[in-house]
């Protein structure tokens, strides 16, 4: 058995393992720092001078001082020094100085996309898949027949894309 887990490298207690609270209260402090994380600043390169315990930062690119080799990791402050674990696909957290979600997607972290199928409000659909593009109008001999259809078009359009209703 592997000393952490595979996927966000929480240590685990070995049979026989002496002081396993130890490991036991690392492991609780990461979970501490990964459940539903609210950081407080956002790419940030140097750690600041006086952290708060339970405060947590994503790292920036060019990382310094205790941060140096931990780019792009969330870092949470413990009463025991800092604590990094390095993002995986589908990390999300919560930029709470901008009140937005950034969410780790191959490679980087994306701040404030959302990536759906449709929306939907109170089982209403909002949004949905992007529709062929209204054409502008062309030809015609009457103007008042070409901008009926054109309004027409757009008209179902909007009604496909669910942003108006019948």
């Amino acid at each position: 058995m592997s000393d952490t887990t595979a996927r966000l490298r929480l240590p685990t207690l070995r049979a026989g393992q002496a002081q396993k609270e130890l490991t036991h209260n690392e492991a609780l402090a990461l979970i501490d720092l990964l459940l539903h994380p609210a950081v407080t600043g956002f790419a940030v390169d140097s750690p600041p001078a006086a952290p708060e315990p339970g405060a947590s930062w994503v790292v920036g690119p060019a990382p310094t001082g205790d941060w140096a080799g931990h780019a792009d990791s969330l870092a949470g402050w413990t009463e025991g020094g800092w604590r990094f674990v390095a993002p995986i696909e589908g990390m999300t957290v919560w930029i709470r100085e901008r009140a937005i979600a950034a969410c780790y997607a191959g490679g980087t972290w994306r701040i404030g996309e959302i990536a759906a199928t449709r929306v939907s409000v109170d089982g209403a659909r909002v949004l949905g898949p992007r529709q062929a593009g209204v054409p502008d109008p062309a030809g015609g001999d009457v103007i008042d027949i070409e901008a009926r259809a054109a309004l027409s078009a757009l008209l179902a359009a909007l009604r496909n894309h669910g942003l108006i209703f019948p």
